[in-house]
């Protein structure tokens, strides 16, 4: 019988692996879709993108607020992973920093509808937001100390002040399809050049 746990569990191993890529392919999807969409956009619009059924989304989440939660988690760890490749690959760090922003305002966008889709979950919203800082801040801080280091960006700004910011620039984008908070962060990220 050992054996054969043995066993199963060598060839269940592939299968996670499987599974797990299958899962952040669909998180990612249903990141794109809440971007465009918000999040309440249809689970079936959501799986369009994926290439997968309504029922798997169902059998990963079984909730929408599961899945807000699952979506806002990878887009934190996608922006705090970003941050030292961005560094790692882009000639100048301020270039770096204004990616990673670019890539910030994505997950703000996403973020906007996070609170009404855990409205009966305050705790777990206030848990989600210091996640969301403790991973963060230090990432956006590391490329501000990069940009500065090589003199592309005056010193002073915080990084939690300049998340700050960039998120109150995205405040507002649901309600007016005319405003586009891109435009107004990339002045911010010129006030940032000495």
């Amino acid at each position: 019988m050992a054996g054969a746990d043995e066993a199963g569990g060598a060839s269940a191993r592939p299968r996670r692996a499987d599974a797990v890529r299958n899962q952040q392919t669909l998180l990612a999807a249903a990141a794109a879709v809440f971007v465009d969409s918000g999040v309440d956009a249809p689970i079936r619009e959501i799986a369009k993108r994926a290439g997968v059924g309504m029922g798997t989304i169902y059998r990963h989440f079984p909730t929408r607020a599961d899945l807000v939660v699952a979506v806002y988690r990878h887009q934190v760890e996608a922006c705090a992973e970003a941050g030292p490749a961005l560094l790692a690959e882009e000639e100048s760090p301020f270039t770096a920093l204004e990616r990673w922003v670019d890539l910030f305002v994505d997950f703000l966008v996403t973020k906007h509808g996070l609170a009404d889709a855990l409205r009966s979950d305050s705790g777990g919203f206030e848990a989600l937001h210091a996640y969301f800082l403790d991973r963060l801040v230090p990432v956006c801080g590391q490329l501000l100390d990069a940009a500065v280091g090589a003199g592309e960006a005056g010193p002073g700004v915080e990084p939690y002040e300049l998340m700050r910011g960039v998120g109150n620039l995205c405040v507002g984008r649901d309600d007016d399809p005319r405003y586009d908070p891109r435009r107004l962060v990339e002045l911010l990220l010129r006030g940032l050049r000495p």
